[in-house]
């Protein structure tokens, strides 16, 4: 397995890279795991502090880490205990101990895999990526709504598509939002305002018209010409062809 060249492939968080902390004392393991990654685009950083790996965590902020058991000071239990107390990054322990009770106990520590030495580097690059899918991935797409190939996402307010994204106001959010939840179903006006302005103070009609038109001219912006569509005495939608 070699590493994708012009980052084709790589599964990357936004533009920055995942950030992958390895806690292991054998400086040759540890520095051949750390060079193999960095040519995926991972960027890695190799624990020195045994007595306080906590520290190194805390300041690197990674999201993956990987853990030998056996450490100076403390065990490698010990410290995916420390971690779980306040963080549910994804850690694989790597070990030289193969036995059955390393690996019961790796998982009851918290730990989400375990990969015994000594490793293949392809086996260890997979089984980090497939963890990083299955966490990353799977929590990016609850914080989207999509329709077609049009993408609200819920953190940043942000509508994108074709590889174009613009930022919305939360009037203009909360009118898309409402209008996504339900592609191809006329939201009506009524329900548009409830759903967006939700106060007692009463709405001028003439708000919701302006901030659907301003959203039209953003969606334009973006080549969705027909996306949000007038039902004439009904309401609003947006449509999934």
């Amino acid at each position: 397995m070699n590493p994708p060249t012009e980052n084709h492939g790589i599964l990357t968080k936004g533009e920055n890279m995942f950030k992958i902390l390895i806690v292991e004392d054998d400086q040759i393991i540890a520095d051949g795991l750390k060079q193999h990654l960095e040519k995926w685009d991972y960027n890695c950083r190799t624990v020195h502090n045994f007595k306080d790996v906590m520290e190194e965590f805390n300041e690197f902020a990674p999201d993956l880490v990987c853990m030998d058991i056996v450490l100076p000071y403390y065990n490698g239990f010990y410290w995916c205990n420390q971690i779980r107390e306040i963080s549910r990054v994804p850690l694989i322990f790597i070990s030289s101990a193969n036995d059955k009770m390393s690996l019961v106990m790796a998982i009851q520590m918290g730990g989400d895999d375990f990969i015994t030495k000594p490793f293949d580097l392809d086996i260890v690059t997979a089984k980090l990526q497939a963890i990083l899918r299955r966490t990353y991935d799977f929590k990016n797409e609850l914080n989207q709504l999509k329709v077609s190939d049009v993408t609200l996402d819920l953190n940043e307010m942000v509508l994108s598509y074709n590889n174009q994204s613009v930022e919305l106001t939360k009037n203009e959010f909360k009118i898309l939002q409402t209008l996504m939840l339900q592609p191809s179903t006329v939201i009506s006006r009524t329900t548009l305002i409830e759903k967006c302005w939700e106060s007692d103070e009463y709405i001028d009609d003439n708000t919701l018209t302006v901030n659907i038109n301003r959203l039209r001219k953003l969606c334009e912006q973006l080549g969705l010409e027909n996306f949000i569509r007038t039902k004439k005495g009904l309401g609003y939608a947006v449509w999934k062809d």
